[in-house]
């Protein structure tokens, strides 16, 4: 009889691995990565638990190396990725290499303590950066490391705005290389590095109701937009940071986190530590060690940064939490929203998950007293809530997506010294090109949708699959020459604007399209927030987390897409947009003024929304959703296989539906999911509704089980996502 250890591998099986102990040493303790042999591959896998004594010992391979002598996940980190496999029915190991970062995955050494510098090589030393003519960025940046022989931390060259692209372009002329320093912090004399706000009433009660929890308890902090849920945060956590804790802060997207960083690091004198996809693997490595050795008192970051470590956790924030982004789409699709609140559980602490315009599942939570609803309801000072009208453009003609009543209100606004926004959810020129004779329309060929004329590059592009086309002179099936675009998107907006405006006032756009340059995204901000006149088109880019003083006008176009959509989520999904749009408007002395433009003003859902008040459009979607057994009311799954063929897919999951049993679990499908083909693969889906969570993962079990067994699984791709917030 030998004792064995089981060890979370990362591939695609749901079990873990049962291996013998390295020759000589102790065993590892859970938590610790090792090097296995897995088939004919070497692994870094993670010590799990121990395993039973086996007879068997024979047959077991041993653990080729121990890589950490103390374990690099924390018990309340091995809870919640086992929280996380057996809620979402994902493989253990595939977890575990989505909780580690990336270097750590790899093998590389977890004992990162120092700051990383930018540092010159010998050979930089002696580089002239006037030779550096046709790059001025990296001649820039090869004069600031000339003035500092001894490096330049990540920091410093992030604060002067030094491009990341220019120095790892240095990196590859092997002139500077990436290092870790030890740095000295001193220590500051006050936490605070600026006075607080002066906070309202209702302020003042969300701060001291999370300041006085002790232990866990979840919060939705409901508040208007611009009504100073940031200042709640940030003196909240002051006391918890004046006693040695970490505060954890998500967000949903990095276009948002270099501005909240700023916002905390001008507030306190503390280590802040930015999360998210934008840096590089040694600096994500870098940061998360300083969140597991307690170095960093605030850490901020995107969805992943849920399985940060932390040494003495205090407090978890969700910022903006009704946000899509915080729902993963491939691989583990997690909610970052959801496990937070369970990590909070696991680590007996505070959650607060703040939104002006809460998720349909949290109010629900709140409803039931599940979760403590703090409220604001008013603007700071005297900024009062935009006023909302609705626009009948079923006249409108196609090629003038803004209408004159909106481009009346977009001059007034430019005359009064004022900026205003025109929001459109759409990138391109137009969304379609057709042919005015034969009817063809320009179509991808590996997915089911009509491509995108983005007529600054004179392209065709799927946004979908990222294929490219050249815009064709003749029709292809008939031979015309009568093509015409169809449709409205950033780029057709800018160009209408900038002739209606005859280029008196910058009109300037924000897309993922014109903000592709590194720095451009910030740049564009930073002319926005001089405060000049001007008109700013863009898509949710601009809808959620800025403020722009200026801003007093908000025009929405194609404001019904999300009403008429396939999903059923689509029209808690277009209010939230719409009010987060208009919640950039009036934030500073004069009252914002929104223009919602609709082909359909016959939805049942305007008088709501035009109320300003997301309670009244979220009582009655809730209505809405209780009659038909939905989420927040039932309990939902998708499971989703993808083939070359449409047949496959289809065939395994039919007979997948066929093995299962009744059950109170309702089954839907197969049929072919909205957009039946992408990326060349035809998608058929089966939808899973219960009313209890306990029966719909038994139901989704046995549907895996099915799946695992039968052969035609292995010829299609395919997954299952538990709580899917996109059912295209």
């Amino acid at each position: 009889m030998t004792d064995t250890i089981r060890v979370a591998v990362p591939v695609p099986l749901p079990t873990l691995f049962d291996y013998l102990p390295p020759t000589g040493g102790p065993a590892p303790q859970p938590g610790c990565r090792c090097e296995v042999s897995f088939g004919n591959r070497r692994l870094v896998g993670l010590v799990w638990e121990a395993g039973q004594a086996s007879t068997e010992s024979g047959r077991l391979k041993r653990i080729t190396r121990v890589l950490d002598e103390e374990p690099v996940l924390d018990p309340d980190l091995l809870a919640l990725a086992q929280h996380a496999a057996d809620y979402y029915h994902h493989p253990i190991g595939d977890v575990v290499a989505t909780v580690l970062p990336v270097l750590l995955r790899q093998g590389e050494s977890a004992s990162v303590r120092g700051e990383l510098f930018w540092t010159l090589t010998e050979r930089g030393r002696f580089a002239r950066p006037e030779d550096l003519t046709r790059a001025p960025r990296q001649r820039e940046a090869l004069s600031l490391l000339q003035q500092h022989p001894h490096g330049a931390p990540v920091a410093m060259t992030q604060a002067l705005g030094i491009p990341r692209a220019a120095l790892q372009a240095l990196e590859k002329k092997g002139w500077v290389v990436l290092q870790e320093q030890l740095a000295q912090r001193p220590t500051p004399a006050t936490l605070l590095s600026e006075v607080p706000l002066s906070a309202s009433a209702e302020q003042s009660a969300a701060i001291q109701a999370i300041r006085t929890t002790r232990g866990f308890a979840p919060f939705l902090l409901e508040g208007v937009t611009g009504s100073g849920k940031t200042e709640v945060y940030l003196q909240a956590i002051a006391p918890l940071l004046e006693a040695g804790k970490q505060a954890l802060v998500l967000v949903p997207e990095i276009g948002l986190t270099p501005q909240t960083v700023k916002r905390f690091e001008k507030r306190f004198n503390v280590p802040v530590v930015a999360l998210h996809s934008g840096l590089t693997d040694k600096e994500r490595l870098q940061g998360w060690v300083q969140a597991r050795e307690g170095d960093a008192g605030i850490i901020l970051g995107t969805r992943s940064a849920v399985f940060t470590p932390l040494a003495k956790p205090g407090l978890i924030i969700v910022d903006e939490a009704h946000d899509g982004s915080f729902k993963q789409q491939d691989g583990l699709r997690y909610s970052a929203r959801d496990l937070a609140v369970w990590r909070a559980r696991l680590l007996d602490i505070p959650v607060v998950l703040g939104s002006a315009t809460p998720a349909l599942e949290t109010l629900q939570l709140a409803r039931e007293g599940r979760y403590r609803q703090l409220r604001l309801t008013h603007r700071p000072g005297d900024a009062q809530p935009p006023t909302l009208k609705l626009e009948d453009t079923r006249t409108l003609r196609g090629d003038s997506p803004v209408s004159e009543r909106s481009l009346a209100h977009i001059r007034g606004a430019l005359e009064r010294g004022e900026q205003a926004l025109v929001f459109i959810n759409r990138r391109g020129f137009a969304p379609l090109i057709r042919c005015q004779d034969c009817g063809w329309e320009a179509m991808c060929d590996r997915c089911s949708v009509r491509m995108t004329w983005h007529r600054s590059s004179q392209k065709l592009i799927c946004h979908h699959c990222d294929s490219h086309k050249r815009v064709p002179a003749h029709c292809p099936a008939c031979g015309s020459s009568a093509l015409t675009d169809a449709g409205s998107g950033t780029e057709k907006v800018e160009q209408q604007l900038n002739t209606a405006l005859k280029n008196k006032w910058p009109v300037i756009r924000i897309d993922r399209d014109s903000t592709r340059r590194k720095g451009s995204l910030d740049q564009a901000l930073a002319q926005i927030q001089q405060g000049k006149p001007a008109v700013l088109v863009g898509t949710q880019m601009l809808a959620k987390g800025h403020h722009f003083r200026q801003l007093s006008v908000a025009i929405i176009l194609e404001a019904d897409a999300s009403f008429l959509s396939a999903d059923f989520r689509g029209p808690e999904h277009g209010s939230q947009l719409i009010l987060q749009v208009a919640g950039r408007t009036g934030r500073h002395q004069t009252r914002g003024e929104v223009i919602i433009q609709s082909r359909h003003p016959e939805l049942p859902l305007w008088p709501s929304l035009l109320s300003g008040d997301y309670r009244r459009v979220a009582e009655q979607l809730l209505e809405e959703r209780q009659a038909l057994g939905l989420p927040p009311f039932g309990y939902l799954a998708l499971l989703r296989a993808e083939s070359m063929h449409a047949a496959e897919g289809l065939q395994l999951l039919q007979q997948v539906a066929d093995a299962l049993p009744g059950s109170p679990v309702q089954v839907m499908g197969p049929v072919p999911a909205p957009l039946e083909r992408r990326q060349g693969r035809f998608r058929y889906q089966l939808l899973f509704l219960g009313q209890t969570r306990p029966a719909l993962h038994q139901q989704l079990s046995r549907a895996l089980a099915a799946l695992a067994e039968h052969p035609a699984a292995r010829k299609c791709r395919w997954h299952l996502d538990v709580d899917p917030t996109d059912m295209l």
